[in-house]
């Protein structure tokens, strides 16, 4: 085996692990579907379908998670929701 061939290698093999969080919307008797899909359009930057099918999700299944990603990217959108009277948590 080759220098070069086994530099490749051990870079191969080198992975950097990246902890996704979520941040779970839960369902509640006080928020329209409008109030929803306009807060997770803002705090989420989804498209206006995408916070339609979430708000779905959340009234038929209870919860749903809106958005993945690294904790310091969850945390400022999470507290967006919860500011909006939402209720949600990153998990």
């Amino acid at each position: 085996m080759s220098l070069k061939e086994k530099i490749s290698e051990e870079l191969l093999l080198e992975e950097e692990v990246v902890t996704q969080n979520e941040i779970v919307l839960y369902n509640d008797d006080v928020n329209t579907f409008d109030h929803v899909i306009d807060t997770l359009i803002y705090a989420c930057d989804h498209t206006a379908e995408q916070a339609e099918q979430c708000s779905l999700i959340v009234h038929y299944n209870g919860k749903c998670t809106v958005k993945t990603g690294e904790f310091d990217d969850l945390k400022p959108r999470c507290s967006m929701l919860l500011e909006a009277g939402l209720s949600a948590e990153i998990v």
